[in-house]
Formats: C-alpha cells, structure tokens, sequence
C-alpha cells in the first residue's frame, strides 16, 4: 500500500464558504482566508462549495475557487482541498460535485496546479469511496494529470462511512480503484448524530468518543490521516482546547477550525510546550502548579499539609493520612506528574541516542523537583526507564514539529520565538 501524501500530521482543517449572498464580492471570505499566513493559516484550507455555501450559490462558488485560487493560491502556505457536494443516497448530488470538480479541476482555468485535492462529504459504505474515487480519476483522465495526483479526503458523516473504515485497507492497492489517493478521514459529527437519530436531553450533541476513536484508527490501518469535526463554539477556547487534549490521547493530532482564532489555537496545541509543568491530582482534578523561584506551589484547598517535627499531616479531599518523610515523598510522587518541554523531550532523545550509540539498550531519566504545599516544602524524584519503545513514543512530538517545520516555512520565525532558534535547531535534527 503506496501512502501518495508526504503529511505525516495535519492540525487545522479550516473551511470558509465560497459565495456569501447579498454581497459586492460573493467571494470574500474564500478572498480573506487566502491571505492567512503564519499560525493563523491552516495546514489544510477548504473552500467550502457544500454546508458553508448555500445550494443556490454553489456554481458561482465553484467559480469563485477557480478565481481566487488561480490569483492567490500559490502564495498560500498550506494545502487547498476544496469541498464540494455529493451524497451516498442521491446520484444528482454526486454528479453535480462531479461536474465542479471538473470545472475546477480543468487547468485552462488556472487553479489546479495550486490545489491538492478535494472533500468529499456524506458519503456511506466502501463502494461509495470507490464511486468518489473514479470520479477522481475520470476527471485526471479528462485533464491529462497524473491518476492519483489529487488527494481525496472525506467526511465521516454517517453509520455506513464509520464501517467503512475497517475496510478501507483492504480495498486500497486494488487494481481496480485508486484509494491510495486517500488523504484525510475528518468526522462530521452534527449529520452523523442525525444519521444516528441520537437523542440527548438538551438537544446538543452527544460527545461520540467512540467515532473519534474508530477514526482515529481507521486512519492509523489505512495510512491516512485523522481529524475531528468543528467545535462549534468558537468562543470557549478552554473548551476547544479540552477536545483536543482528549482527542490527541487518542491520536487524533487535527482538528477542524471555523476560524482564525481556532487555527491559531489547533495549530499551536499539539506541539510540546514551551516550559514543562508539574501537575498535581488534587482529589480527582488536575491542577498545574505555580513555580516560584524554582518550588512548584500548589495554592488551592483540596490538598492540604501539615509538618509536626518528623510527621506530616496530608489531607486529600476527605482521605487525611499521618505520613513520615518518606512516606509523603511517596504519596506526592503519586499525585504528581511532569509535563516535559519542547527542550526536555529533545534532551531526553539525545541522552538515549548518545545511550545507544555506546552500546545501552536502556537508560534511567530523573526527573526531581521541590513541591511546596501550604508553606511545607518537599523533595520529589522518580526515575523513568527509556528504552527503544520509550523512545519512539516520545518522538511523535517531535516528528510532529519537524513535519510543521518542513511544510510551513510561513512558521519559522513563530517558532523560533516560541521555543528559541537552539532549541528549534535541536528538534529538527534529533531522531534524524
């Protein structure tokens, strides 16, 4: 199975409509979003000819794809993957999309060389794929470009496309299709719960954890690429962020965005942070501590500490337990964790690398820090084993940032005010 994309990871999925009614320039938003650059761009941009764009406007909408991204689509840092319409259970919607893929697609209007691909929406079960698929290559065929040269992503929108994937892997490498054109599986969660006919009480949408999960690993099977439907609102950015914590535990790295602010946020997310923090379970919610002066503090009242000569007295919720030294070392080791940096990821790489190359298969990494709990200060220490799998789970970060760093130069300053340009000059070249 041949992966066609160079993208190991794409965070934002930013669509805009391609005609806006009751305006001088129908195209404006498509017009604005082609200006984005730097962390407010997109890895992956959609003009978006289906849900954004009303059934009327649509053939201007095609029209005005082939305008702004023949004129501005060059000079965009990330990748154009325009959606159009198509529906498993109406064969006049599919040949509608098809009909502006066409148009689109045709290079005597001048936009295909800029653009990677399209989005195709609702679709259901395999053979659907593979309807969608020919398309493609009919209009390649039609256009004299390369078979496979355009990327197909769809949207997980629907019972059927969910089972879909589990057969996605099979099916690709046939003769008869070119599935290995596949790109992005992005979910769709509103059609889905109306494909599903969920009911929750106060009529928004259930949480489906169970779909970003099979997404997610429908991805991982088939080579593609995973990321999660829009969070719609914009304005809760603790929210946002929350969504795609959950989601990137599960490997899900992208997610889509609705505008600016949420590419600025899904673009800066998945990458290590800056600083590491130590985070504290404070009777079942997790709290970053503060650092002063190199103590991390936890100021808050469900965790409290008490010193009376060589006992302590550490109270958590309502479990309150009579410690020695060693005794509350221990107990605060196991509500404690350390989030590592940008720079303590890429140190601990090279330690194991440099390990390694002597001829260690494994290595103790010591992470210690003093924790300061109602004035009470403590030493803490633990001892992490790195070996080849450790390894190689904590490079997924960093493939991460180096796949950002490659594909969007827009970025390179940003980053290197982020991190600091001796820390980006060590994260694009550890593990290499």
């Amino acid at each position: 199975m041949e992966r066609r994309h160079t993208r190991k990871f794409v965070r934002t999925f930013f669509t805009s409509p391609t005609a806006v009614e009751g305006e001088d320039d129908s195209a404006k938003m498509i017009r604005r979003a082609a200006d984005l650059r730097g962390m407010q761009a997109p890895d992956v941009w959609v003009p978006d000819n289906e849900d954004a764009t009303a059934p009327s406007m649509r053939d201007e909408g095609a029209q005005n794809i082939i305008d702004v991204v023949s004129e501005k689509g060059g000079d965009f840092p990330g990748e154009i993957h325009p959606r159009i319409v198509w529906h498993r259970d109406s064969p006049t919607t599919r040949y509608q999309g098809f009909q502006h893929m066409l148009t689109i697609a045709d290079p005597d209007n001048g936009a295909v060389e800029n653009i990677d691909g399209f989005v195709i929406p609702e679709v259901g079960g395999i053979d659907d794929w593979k309807k969608a698929d020919e398309f493609f290559t009919i209009v390649e065929n039609e256009h004299g470009l390369d078979e496979g040269s355009l990327a197909m992503s769809v949207i997980i929108e629907s019972g059927a496309a969910e089972l879909a994937m589990r057969k996605l892997r099979d099916e690709m490498g046939k003769p008869d299709n070119n599935l290995e054109r596949m790109f992005l599986l992005v979910d769709g969660e509103v059609d889905y719960t109306k494909d599903m006919r969920a009911i929750t009480p106060t009529g928004g949408l259930p949480p489906w954890p169970e779909l970003r999960h099979n997404t997610s690993r429908g991805a991982s099977a088939a080579g593609c690429i995973a990321v999660d439907g829009p969070y719609d609102d914009i304005r809760d950015v603790e929210g946002y962020n929350e969504r795609m914590k959950n989601n990137q535990a599960k490997g899900m790295l992208g997610i889509w965005s609705l505008t600016p602010g949420q590419v600025v946020e899904a673009n800066t997310n998945p990458l290590p942070p800056k600083t590491g923090s130590w985070l504290l379970d404070a009777d079942g919610r997790e709290v970053e501590l503060t650092e002063e002066d190199g103590v991390f503090v936890y100021d808050g009242d469900r965790i409290s500490l008490e010193e009376d000569g060589d006992e302590y007295t550490l109270t958590v919720g309502g479990d309150t337990q009579t410690l020695d030294e060693e005794e509350l070392q221990s107990e605060l080791l196991d509500l404690a964790s350390y989030v590592p940096s940008m720079d303590d990821i890429v140190d601990s790489m090279a330690e194991f690398e440099a390990a390694k190359e002597a001829g260690t298969g494994a290595i103790a990494i010591t992470r210690a820090a003093t924790l300061r709990v109602d004035g009470v200060e403590v030493d803490i220490a633990n001892d992490r084993m790195w070996d080849e799998a450790t390894y190689q789970a904590a490079q997924t970060p960093i493939t991460l940032f180096q796949d950002v760093y490659e594909n969007r130069p827009d970025q390179h300053d940003e980053l290197a005010e982020m991190y600091g340009a001796d820390v980006v000059e060590r994260a694009t070249d550890v593990g290499n």
